[in-house]
């Protein structure tokens, strides 16, 4: 197994040799496959630099950046950017966007919560705060293969110097299905540390921002699996999924991808049933519960101290239609889980 260093900021593998020859210390690296001709992931958890800690962790597929998990502590949140197209390898989503640029790739957030904002705004209104994320091991093994990988995040949520409302713990598992599909399922554990007030909102919970060509306004198709497209027909509608997908604006071949989000049938929280979205035609989507609180009689939502909320979903980048991808039988088998 070789190990490979990447350069703080670049995104670039160099191999250990040269990391020496240029008087970088190398880190701890996981490979699978190294540099080699075979088809495999390498994951590289860049988090110590020597002067800063970066909490960002890379994941490569045949030595090209797949996706980034972005946690640094001064963020306002943890999250996933870039997303490799699974064809173009250009980005599913944004790092940040118009008219709403703290909409950031994938992401996990809310507003109004105790009073705080933990959605947009400037760190002080509210926070999310990793604590370090790191690939996850069994049995002292790193949890990698040559087709998979997995994240683990523990967050607290706080307003400046307040002691945190929320705690949560999270999980990522990478896995590639194919050439042209990957998902990312994400598992999150939020325990109430106080008496959780959220109040109705439209920032709620999970979300992604796709990039600018797959949105309605960008040319490409918001879609349920319901069969509704756009805005108008999607918001505050149930559907097990939702995807983005487009022809890619900035090459010359017709390459059609699409991101999409997965909301699983069991409902974690009577407030959550049905699974509404909350959708933008601009880029966003959101299943979340949150937006319709009043009209759904669950206005305030609260989670008692010491009580936990278990969520669930799944992210899939896929070349093609969401029916070329096969989203309904790919919903089934994450449901089933």
């Amino acid at each position: 197994m070789q190990t490979s260093l990447l350069a703080a900021g670049t995104g670039l593998a160099m191999s250990n040799l040269r990391a020496q020859e240029e008087g970088i210390d190398p880190r701890s690296f996981i490979s699978n496959g190294g540099e080699g001709p075979q088809a495999h992931l390498t994951c590289y958890p860049d988090t110590e630099d020597g002067r800063h800690q970066l909490h960002q962790l890379w994941v490569s597929q045949d030595n090209t950046v797949l996706m980034s998990y972005r946690a640094h502590p001064t963020q306002k949140y943890p999250f996933f950017s870039p997303m490799a197209g699974p064809i173009s390898g250009l980005p599913l989503v944004t790092e940040t966007g118009r008219p709403w640029p703290h909409h950031r790739g994938v992401f996990f957030g809310l507003d109004h919560v105790n009073g705080g904002n933990y959605w947009q705004g400037n760190s002080a209104s509210g926070q999310i705060i990793s604590q370090g994320p790191s690939f996850a091991k069994e049995g002292g093994q790193f949890k990698i293969t040559p087709t998979s990988a997995e994240i683990v995040d523990r967050c607290l949520w706080q307003r400046g110097t307040s002691d945190p409302i929320i705690e949560d713990r999270r999980r990522f598992v990478i896995k590639i299905l194919d050439e042209r599909r990957y998902i990312l399922d994400a598992d999150f554990v939020v325990k109430a540390l106080t008496d959780v007030t959220v109040q109705q909102t439209n920032h709620g919970l999970f979300g992604v921002r796709c990039s600018h060509d797959l949105s309605p306004v960008g040319g490409g198709t918001m879609e349920s699996s319901e069969g509704a497209k756009g805005e108008r027909d999607t918001l505050g509608k149930p559907a097990r999924w939702m995807a983005f997908y487009g022809r890619r604006a900035k090459l010359r071949e017709e390459i059609v991808e699409g991101i999409a989000v997965f909301c699983p049938s069991k409902a974690p929280h009577p407030a959550f049933r049905d699974c509404p979205w909350f959708t933008r035609d601009y880029g966003n989507i959101s299943p979340t519960p949150m937006n319709w609180l009043q009209s759904r009689g669950d206005n305030p939502f609260t989670l008692p101290q010491g009580e936990e909320l278990h969520l669930r979903y799944r992210v899939v980048a896929f070349g093609g239609t969401p029916v070329e991808a096969g989203l309904d039988s790919l919903w089934e088998e994450f449901d089933s889980m």
